[in-house]
């Protein structure tokens, strides 16, 4: 066992936020029951430098490539599509797997495929990195065609508004007119919250999990204290590190930080409580002695495998800056034209984004007329539940999107 991963626990499940899943046999895993299969990422690209979409600041931005990947099949009318977006450290493998030695599904594989909440018999899904990531979409670790090295600091400041610009990109480039659904959890439930406010013709319904209109100032501080850990690294180098070693400490440091705000208080005691890692009585020094200390290294040190510092700084500025109400005078005015239905979705210990932001929100589309169902799941598991609670959601989710056929 990894010296950081927590005893009691499997390290194989926790080595990623994203992917609550046991490793499974390894050959074999893409054929098993419910699973989508293999999946092969696909890109596309649009624009010309200088050219591809105007960004919330103002600034003409392209070229763009896009990383998605689709699960089913589209059919005759192009009216079954549902667009699925990530939350902050995901990416666009959200179902599946890459090959047939791939241990690890995608990070939604227990909500995407046949006869799962998001029915791959019956729905064609899409889900696509995001606009200033680092998993195959262009993002500041991206080279610069006018200089042919990565962007870094050059890179323009984005939006959550500019990520859901990039996606319509996408679903015009697919032929779809109006998707069945936009769903996503915490910065993908802004993305879903976004399409139906910008494109309300082509929003036929939403489901939200875990999300907010508007990040509080206890939210923007966390991320604040993330940005520092990084750019105070001495490998950051103003944010051009990417002929040398990258900013790891730093980077660490900040999914550390952020790590604790997905989990309730109730769960970290229940997972870690004040429980040593591999000895029996304290060292009497300042070495990791607590499970809670060892796990979030182990968390830390494995983020640094798969994300880009830079990226963190962008993605975590954009979800800062996201303020639907304070763009349009009121979230009332914000929705009052979405055509969508919507189901809202939030879990009582959800300390992050609690359940009372989307309750505002949903108290808004209800004095807006807006076809909205709410539900608050009792939940210990903090943020995070929405990529546990499956058995809880996954019903509210089939049952919500059957639905939408019987009106």
């Amino acid at each position: 066992m990894d010296s950081h991963a927590p005893a009691g626990e499997s390290a194989r499940q926790d080595s990623d936020r994203i992917k609550h899943h046991p490793a499974g046999p390894g050959p074999g895993n893409a054929a098993a029951p419910g699973s989508v299969g293999i999946v092969t990422p696909q890109d596309y690209t649009f624009g010309v430098p200088g050219k591809g979409i105007t960004l919330e600041s103002g600034t003409e931005f392209g070229p763009i490539t896009v990383r998605y990947e689709t699960y089913g099949r589209l059919n005759a009318d192009r009216s079954n599509a549902i667009l699925i977006q990530h939350a902050f450290s995901g990416d666009a493998h959200a179902a599946g797997y890459h090959s047939a030695e791939d241990r690890h599904p995608g990070w939604w594989d227990n909500m995407i495929g046949p006869g799962k909440a998001f029915d791959t018999n019956r729905y064609f899904v899409i889900c696509s990195n995001v606009l200033g990531g680092c998993q195959g979409t262009t993002g500041p670790g991206s080279i610069d065609p006018e200089t042919g090295r990565p962007y870094g600091l050059s890179f323009p400041v984005i939006t959550i508004d500019d990520m859901v610009k990039v996606q319509r990109e996408l679903i015009d480039h697919l032929g779809i007119d109006r998707l069945y659904s936009v769903a996503g959890g915490s910065m993908g439930g802004m993305q879903a919250l976004e399409w139906t406010v910008r494109y309300p013709e082509r929003t036929r319904s939403a489901i939200i999990m875990a999300a907010t209109s508007r990040l509080s100032a206890q939210a923007i501080a966390f991320n604040a204290v993330g940005r520092n850990a990084i750019v105070s690294d001495e490998f950051w180098k103003g944010g051009d590190y990417y002929d040398g070693q990258p900013p790891a400490r730093g980077l660490a440091i900040a999914r550390m930080v952020g790590h604790i705000t997905y989990l309730s208080e109730q769960a970290m005691g229940m997972k870690f409580g004040r429980r040593l890692q591999e000895r029996a009585n304290f060292g009497f020094d300042f070495e990791d002695q607590f499970q809670v200390e060892s796990y979030l290294e182990y968390q830390g040190d494995k983020f640094v495998d798969r994300f880009d510092a830079n990226s963190y700084i962008y993605l975590s500025k954009a979800m800062d800056y996201y303020d639907l109400g304070a763009r349009f005078d009121g979230l009332e005015r914000a929705v009052q034209n979405c055509r969508a239905k919507f189901l809202v979705v939030t879990f009582s210990s959800d300390w992050l984004y609690p359940p009372y932001q989307s309750k505002e929100v949903v108290f808004a589309m209800m004095r807006q007329g807006v076809d909205v169902s709410y539900v608050q799941l009792e939940s210990p598991y903090g943020h995070d539940a929405f990529f546990l609670e499956i058995d809880r959601q996954a019903p509210l989710v089939s049952s919500f999107l059957e639905g939408l056929d019987e009106k």
